[in-house]
């Protein structure tokens, strides 16, 4: 059966519906290659009796890109195979766009990558008219860039510049916005509205050529050498540097795919692009950045961590207690997707003040059109700001957003648990505390859990379900339920202090801390840390977490881990942090004042006293920029590996995402076991020892990681 249908209308209109058998979504595999070469050796048969062409889907999205299974087993040994394929794909692509007939796109739903790529091929592209239909190339997303000649025909489209968003960025938008960008030529209200105005449009241009075949064609806003594009075009490289630090090579390939292919004509234009995609597919960033967020994060969603045979649940109404920053933000993320809230505080002014966060985000969707008033409404009402703990009764779940105070955890719990629902749900927020500890204030431990959400909560996607002693396989279930009602990416780890994040989190922080107390100059930590590829430096997140909270986690640890019996060890870093606070009151950028000072009007900058009290100039001078983002890359990775040797972590794709997506592990890497496996075990293990021997201990090879050295085998 072939991937694409062949309907010569007795009106000579040929309609080209592209389905892929046994598959939800159409992709550019090795079926559609075999059938589009098929069909255009049938449409150069009947051209004679062809007035033009329709391509359309049977699917319900238009066509889902490149095939990730295909191109993620590309090795460099298969490089000029890979090309010659990619080449022989476009000519057919390219042979439906010369052969001199009209060719509408007639897209029916989402098309991204290699989808809209087709579409991109044809003279006049109709779009349903649906909000929920997203049109991009989101290639470089994923490492890659856009092969099937996204980055010649866009920018001969709407130019070079207007270009640049969708190629180097990924960026999708909706049907409006794609008329709107240039990128489609109309819209329509329904499937039978779209035919007839691909029909219309054959009829209306019975010859058709792309303004790119024509002569004395020019590039909308300017060809490269054109003096005013050439002046951006001068800066250009510079300002994509300073955005992927190096890291990404995804964004330059394209940015040189698209100014090269526009200094020759089409067909060169796209044997450049091959060139450059052929080098990023066999490219280790690529293989990275396709196994975690495809593979691994699709095997998240699909459910891979959650316990079998335990039904669906579907929660109606959460209790959130603490209306502070998280207990709003896990209001405001429970809220928007339908379910009621009822949010908890000592007093009604500060659940209502914990309320309005959910009023400002909202606000400020309406402000952009996103959302009606009516819509903002029916939100808010759905949140009850309280004092009372009677108006907890009927919850399905309790989740606690309190200060990280066992005894006060336990208070709280006592006081909500009673509310709940037969076999309803508690659940804590805690970053640092274990879940089982906690439990031990719970009348059902068998039902209470840890969420440990991220800050701000409306922008990370992560949530950490920490399954304590007790924690039945049911609540996690339904825990892992309601993580992806609301749309979060869960994670699941065994009980253990700080969890699998936050413990990674501090070894991050305090790597940096480390540095500076060895006298590394703070702008070359901080510098390190984003050009190993973290967001944002070790320093600058220290003061975003605040020095305070970090000592009072800490102090809480210290007494937990002696109460149990065992040694407190102190870490490099404490130092710092205790003479940060107790002896110079910088406690972090919410006091105003940390390892950054906070201008009222102007950007914040490193608090030039850290030079005096800490960098020794001859250590600053002579240290290796290597060592710095090996040292922040490892510390994490290696911390990562005694996660899964200790049972905290229960598979590969849970430490990867939850380091990506919780902490900001470099996302070039694929996360913090992906860092090891493509930097090569062995390699890894050597370094380590290395690093070890010149900064201490705690880079020492775990057994898990000497194991899979010695036998030369991957994190799988």
């Amino acid at each position: 059966m072939s991937a694409i249908h062949y309907d010569l209308g007795s009106d000579q209109i040929l309609t080209l519906t592209i389905d892929m058998p046994g598959q939800s979504a159409n992709t550019m595999n090795e079926d559609f290659r075999a059938g589009l070469t098929d069909t255009v050796a049938r449409v150069k048969q009947d051209l004679d009796n062809i007035k033009g062409i329709i391509i359309t889907s049977a699917k319900k999205t238009f066509f889902a890109g490149g095939d990730l299974k295909e191109l993620h087993k590309v090795t460099r040994n298969d490089a000029q195979a890979f090309e010659d394929m990619v080449n022989g794909l476009k000519a057919e692509m390219r042979a439906l766009e010369t052969c001199g007939k009209p060719v509408v796109a007639a897209i029916n739903g989402t098309a991204l990558g290699g989808g809209l790529e087709i579409a991109l091929a044809c003279h006049h592209r109709v779009v349903l008219d649906n909000d929920s239909i997203q049109l991009g190339l989101p290639e470089v997303t994923l490492g890659l860039l856009p092969g099937g000649g996204g980055t010649q025909r866009l920018p001969r489209m709407i130019g070079l510049e207007a270009a640049f968003p969708f190629l180097m960025e990924g960026k999708k938008v909706n049907p409006k916005a794609a008329l709107k960008a240039g990128i489609v030529s109309e819209l329509a209200t329904s499937a039978d509205d779209m035919m007839q105005k691909a029909r219309a449009f054959i009829d209306a241009n019975p010859k058709c050529q792309q303004p790119w075949d024509q002569k004395g064609f020019k590039l909308p806003g300017g060809a490269p050498h054109h003096p005013a594009m050439a002046q951006k075009l001068a800066i250009a490289p510079a300002m994509l540097k300073q955005k992927t630090k190096g890291c990404y090579p995804a964004p330059e390939r394209i940015l040189s795919a698209a100014v090269e292919g526009a200094q020759v004509d089409f067909d060169n234009g796209s044997l450049i692009e091959t060139r450059y995609f052929a080098e990023l597919v066999i490219g280790q960033v690529a293989k990275n950045m396709t196994g975690t967020f495809w593979f691994q994060l699709n095997a998240i969603n699909a459910g891979g961590s959650r316990p079998d045979g335990v039904a669906k649940e579907t929660f109606k109404k959460v209790g959130v207690l603490g209306a502070g920053m998280m207990g709003a933000g896990i209001a405001y993320s429970t809220a928007t997707r339908g379910i009621d809230v009822v949010l908890k505080d000592v007093s009604v002014e500060n659940a209502e003040k914990g309320k309005s966060y959910s009023e400002k985000l909202l606000a400020k969707k309406v402000s952009r059109g996103r959302m009606t008033e009516e819509q903002k409404a029916e939100v808010l009402g759905r949140i009850k700001a309280t004092a009372l703990a009677d108006d907890l009764e009927g919850c399905d779940m309790v989740i606690e957003a309190v200060f990280e105070d066992s005894s006060l955890k336990a208070k709280v719990t006592q006081e909500a648990e009673p509310k709940l629902v037969s076999n309803g749900i508690f659940a804590s927020n805690t970053s640092t505390i274990p879940i089982t500890q906690l439990a031990e204030a719970s009348a059902l431990p068998d039902n209470f859990i840890g969420l440990h959400f991220f800050s701000p909560v409306d922008k990370m996607q992560l949530v950490e379900i920490i399954v304590g002693a007790k924690t039945s396989e049911d609540t996690l279930a339904r825990a892992f339920d309601y993580v992806q009602q609301i749309g979060k990416i869960p994670i699941v780890v065994n009980d253990s202090r700080g969890f699998f994040t936050s413990r990674v989190f501090g070894t991050f922080v305090n790597e940096g801390i480390s540095m500076l107390a060895e006298g590394i100059h703070p702008s070359s930590i901080e510098n390190a840390g984003v050009l190993a590829g973290m967001p944002v430096g070790p320093l600058a997140i220290s003061d975003e977490v605040s020095l305070t909270l970090m000592q009072h986690i800490r102090a809480q640890s210290k007494k937990d881990t002696e109460a149990a019996g065992g040694t407190w060890q102190p870490h490099p870093a404490e130092a710092v942090i205790d003479q940060m606070v107790d002896k110079h009151n910088r406690k972090g950028k919410a006091a105003g004042a940390g390892f950054y000072e906070y201008p009222a009007n102007g950007k914040k900058q490193l608090w030039p006293e850290l030079d005096t009290l800490f960098v020794d100039a001859d250590k600053a001078r002579d240290v290796a920029l290597q060592d710095l983002k090996d040292r922040i890359l490892f510390i994490q990775a290696i911390e990562t590996v005694r996660c899964l040797e200790e049972g905290v972590l229960k598979t590969v794709e849970d430490a990867n995402i939850g380091s990506i997506f919780g902490i900001g592990y470099a996302p070039w890497t694929g996360g913090a076991i992906q860092f090891i496996n493509q930097y090569g075990v062995r390699a890894f293990a050597e370094r380590a020892k290395a690093l070890a021997d010149t900064y201490g201990e705690r880079f020492a090879p775990p057994a898990l990681l000497i194991e899979k050295a010695e036998n030369n085998t991957l994190f799988e």
